[in-house]
């Protein structure tokens, strides 16, 4: 134990004891750390360089002038080599300074290799480990080096902060007057004008069991399954995302109500043939071809997007939630016609078995398995190929879990990412 390590921890033992028992049990041996050298030098840990090696403290500075001069109470997320906390203590205006930690045995190696009691001291700091709360808290800087370094128990928070910080670049498509989204608007007008309310589907089910499918690997596990619930005389309510339809159709599964809402939805994922019964709750951005082939009853809804805002107040229409991706609008749904308690199949956020989606071919719909490059926790704990949209969709949703504590949510199968806020189901999660 080095004498910097005693000393940076006689600090944090005194102040945040139970963090200081959790740094004691950090294994920084399982790191390949280096020194780099430059104009100055940092340390690099598995390939990654914790901060600038030419200078640590102009890029600290850097750092620091993103976040608002004015607040009070500013978030850091990584520990790095101190000088992010150091540069924002400067700050007169500062009454307190959360610093998160997002992998432990980075920063106790830190703590054995430098003199981190000067910030550690400071009475306006606050050090937890990030994993220890639920949700990301604003205003805050993120290390970059740490968001790629960071550690299972600190994951979770890992991917809110990518998906917060990816915000803006996320909804650059979704300009109000981009030509394609005013035109496809425009063709899809009379459609809306015409069909139902998805309003008038809220409150339906009130009380009652809903299946929401969606397309992720673990949904081929279930299909016999599936089939045998819906040939029953009571059952849960069937709803599934556009691209689950083919391949449930194609294992003989009837879904009673089909969400779709990307303008890059065809014919190819959404046949019409034999829908007659079926209701497809949409979006005005869904091709209108896609739209008039449609046999059974459709229900038009809005999100909150402001690419809606003139056609809600033209024609008003319920409202669903989207996250980015057709799941969200298909549980909020579920949750408005009154489910108490839904389930969730092939909700994997990841390509478990090496697989992209259930019944499609490796790139069908989206990147191919090889450009997966992130990952994310399954439900047995181990890390499991995904990519980044994806980790940002299950922030979403477990975001909207949180929200709706009244209904019971499970998760259908172990094999795919595992969802905060969901209990895994007795039955179907093996």
């Amino acid at each position: 134990m080095s004498e910097f390590f005693e000393r940076n921890v006689e600090v944090i033992q005194r102040r945040w004891p139970a963090v200081a028992e959790r740094l004691l049990t950090e294994d920084p041996g399982l790191l390949q750390a280096d020194l780099v050298e430059g104009l100055g030098s940092t340390l690099s840990i598995n390939g990654i360089q914790l901060t600038s090696r030419h200078d640590r403290t102009r890029e600290a500075r850097l750092q620091a002038d993103s976040l608002p001069t004015d607040s009070s109470v500013v978030h850091a997320y990584g520990t790095g080599l101190g000088d992010l906390q150091m540069e924002l203590l400067q700050r007169a205006g500062l009454e307190r300074l959360y610093v998160h930690i997002l992998n432990g045995a980075v920063f106790a190696l830190v703590l054995q290799l430098l003199d981190q009691q000067q910030w550690l001291s400071d009475p306006r700091v606050e050090l937890l480990y990030a994993g220890d709360m639920a949700e990301i808290q604003l205003p805050f800087f993120a290390l970059p080096s740490e968001l790629v370094l960071a550690d299972d128990f600190n994951a979770k928070i890992r991917d809110r902060l990518i998906s917060e910080t990816h915000l803006a670049f996320n909804n650059r498509e979704f300009d109000p007057q981009a030509p394609d989204i005013v035109d496809r608007l425009q063709a899809s007008l009379e459609l809306v004008q015409g069909d139902r309310d998805v309003a008038e589907l809220f409150g339906s089910r009130k009380g009652q069991e809903v299946f929401v499918i969606a397309t992720g690997p673990s949904l081929e596990q279930h299909f016999e399954t599936l089939l045998a619930i819906r040939n029953q005389a009571e059952r849960p309510l069937f709803i599934c995302v556009d691209t689950a339809y083919r391949p449930l159709i194609n294992h003989g599964i009837r879904p009673d109500v089909v969400v779709s809402i990307d303008q890059r939805i065809s014919v190819r994922h959404l046949p019409s043939g034999g829908t007659t019964d079926i209701i497809l709750a949409y979006m005005p951005m869904v091709d209108p071809l896609v739209l008039e082939a449609w046999q059974g009853p459709r229900y038009a809804s809005y999100s909150a997007s402001p690419i809606y805002q003139q056609m809600r107040l033209q024609q008003p229409k319920g409202e669903l939630y989207v996250g980015g991706s057709v799941i969200h609008p298909a549980v909020d749904l579920a949750v408005k016609m009154g489910a108490a308690q839904i389930t969730l199949l092939g909700a994997d956020f990841a390509f478990p078995n090496d697989k992209t989606h259930a019944g499609w071919n490796d790139g069908d719909l989206g990147p191919q398995l090889g450009a997966a490059k992130h990952w994310v926790l399954d439900g047995n704990g181990q890390r499991i190929k995904t990519q980044l949209n994806f980790r940002s969709y299950l922030c979403e949703l477990e975001r909207f879990i949180a929200g709706h504590p009244q209904v019971r949510f499970y998760n259908s199968s172990r094999a795919g990412a595992m969802i905060a806020g969901t209990a895994f189901h007795p039955e179907w999660a093996s």
